[in-house]
C-alpha cells in the first residue's frame, strides 16, 4: 500500500508575487509586513507551500505510525476571513506570550488574527522565535 503524501507541499511560486495579488488591501499589506517579520525572525527565505501558505524553514517528521514527510517550520496565510499564523509545536506552552499578544483566536498549531493592528508585533516576533526553537528540539529545522 502506498504511503499517503502531504497535500500541502512547497511550490515554486514567488511569495511576494502571491501577496501582491491578494485582493483585500489590509490582508495584502499585513501579509507584506509578516513576510518581512518572519524572514527577519526565522533567518529563512520564504517559500510558498500549496496555493496560499508562505512558509519559512522546514522540518522532516517521522511519526510512530510510520508516516513521514516534510512541512514548513513556521509561516502564515492571508485568508479571506483572517490571517492564519502557523507555529508548528502548537500553542499549548505559550500561554504567557499569548496573554501579551492582543486580540486573536487559537487552533492547535494556528493563530488567527483579523488584522495586525490588533496585536503586538514584538510579541509576535517572540512567539515565532519560541515556536521555531521548540520545534527544533523535536525535529531539526533547516532551510528549504
Amino acid at each position: 500500500m502506498a504511503k499517503a503524501q502531504n497535500k500541502t507541499v512547497a511550490s515554486g511560486e514567488d511569495p511576494r508575487d502571491f501577496l501582491l495579488k491578494v485582493e483585500h488591501p489590509t490582508r495584502r499589506e499585513d501579509g507584506l509586513v509578516l513576510l518581512d517579520l518572519f524572514t527577519e525572525v526565522s533567518g529563512f527565505e520564504p517559500v510558498m507551500w500549496g496555493p496560499s501558505i508562505i512558509g519559512f524553514g522546514r522540518y522532516h517528521y517521522i511519526y510512530e505510525s510510520g508516516r513521514e514527510g516534510d512541512f514548513l517550520a513556521t509561516g502564515f496565510s492571508p485568508r479571506k476571513s483572517n490571517l492564519s499564523i502557523y507555529i508548528m509545536p502548537g500553542y499549548q506552552d505559550y500561554s504567557e506570550i499569548m496573554g501579551r499578544l492582543g486580540k486573536h483566536k487559537l487552533g492547535k498549531s494556528c493563530l488567527y488574527v483579523n488584522k495586525l493592528a490588533d496585536i503586538d508585533l514584538d510579541v509576535l516576533r517572540e512567539l515565532v522565535g519560541a515556536g521555531l526553537k521548540d520545534l527544533d528540539k523535536i525535529w531539526t529545522v533547516e532551510a528549504r
